[in-house]
């Protein structure tokens, strides 16, 4: 009988060894897989397959994932509306797992399954955008925990509130008035203090020629506001004054907008309580890394590199 003994220092490949494993999978967090395969003259699939025993590793190292506090968000992996889900630990700032179909409630609950009924009761907190299905799932899976719709996101509605309200400005004027809102999106859209000199110049310009963009301008910038508060009632105080201003400003997007937070308000004021005060920058920083992973790996079909270069994309170097 002939046995086969198992040796430790290769990889999974057993053409290479483990510290090469470790050597290519360390470039390719920094580098395309084009140029580590150009670099060490190897072929582009055996350079991938290297980089996903090498994440797979990162990831065996992480360990179980048991969350107190989680965040969670949807991803396109291509053209046609076609979404994952990604779960993040914010507490230990990793993402601990990707998968589902698309963004429904059946997709969710393929998280709470990995995760297991006894680790589901241990959340606390869920972050989270006002998707409807995110919600069914996680007061079903973990009705223990409580629910904080994401402040990106939100701002993100008040934000394509005052574009509407922008191009309806635009289509209303004619001639030289059309001039200042002409290409000025992104500037109104955008924090002041990361603008250039030139676009300040430019948003100064705007607001003082339209009373109506420079009063949802305003309004806009002051909304943020809604998160300093550590008492529920101060913040429902300042959301009522704030939608009071609305009243004779003819805004009806932000008018739709008051209405949508009215009606979320529960995952809203929870911030307030000192035990949610979370990194809520955290979901956003890894969505724009997800976006730079997208890139960088345009036109690879393999969504098992997707989700361990996601997975693992936040964790330490081997």
């Amino acid at each position: 009988m002939v046995k086969q003994e198992r040796l430790e220092f290769l990889a999974e490949n057993h053409r290479y060894t483990k510290r090469f494993m470790y050597h290519v999978g360390g470039q390719c967090r920094k580098s395309t897989i084009q140029d580590v395969a150009k670099e060490h003259n190897l072929h582009w699939e055996t350079v991938k397959e290297l980089e996903k025993e090498y994440m797979r590793e990162q990831i065996k190292l992480a360990g179980t994932a048991r969350p107190k506090v989680i965040g969670v968000d949807e991803i396109s992996i291509r053209k046609g509306h076609t979404y994952r889900i990604v779960v993040s630990d914010l507490e230990r700032r990793i993402p601990i797992w990707f998968g589902g179909k698309d963004r429904s409630e059946e997709s969710m609950n393929e998280f709470y399954a990995f995760l297991g009924a006894k680790s589901s009761k241990n959340i606390r907190l869920a972050v989270m955008d006002m998707w409807k299905p995110f919600r069914n799932s996680t007061n079903q899976h973990a009705p223990q925990a409580a629910i904080l719709f994401d402040k990106f996101h939100i701002i993100r509605h008040l934000g394509e509130a005052l574009d509407k309200v922008r191009k309806h400005e635009y289509a209303r004027l004619s001639g030289k008035s059309r001039k200042f809102i002409k290409g000025q999106k992104y500037t109104l859209l955008s924090h002041k203090v990361n603008l250039s000199s030139d676009a300040k110049h430019n948003l100064k310009t705007l607001l003082a020629a339209n009373k109506r963009l420079n009063i949802a301008y305003l309004l806009k910038e002051t909304f943020g506001q809604l998160w300093n508060y550590n008492r529920e009632a101060w913040a429902r105080k300042f959301f009522e004054n704030w939608r009071a201003s609305l009243k004779w400003q003819r805004l009806k997007p932000y008018e739709k907008f008051s209405a949508m937070i009215d009606r979320h308000w529960d995952g809203i004021a929870a911030y307030c309580k000192p035990e949610n005060k979370v990194a809520l920058g955290f979901v956003e920083g890894l969505n724009n890394k997800i976006r730079v992973i997208q890139r960088r790996a345009y036109g690879l079909r393999d969504e098992e590199y997707l989700r361990l270069k996601i997975l693992s994309c936040m964790l330490p170097e081997l």
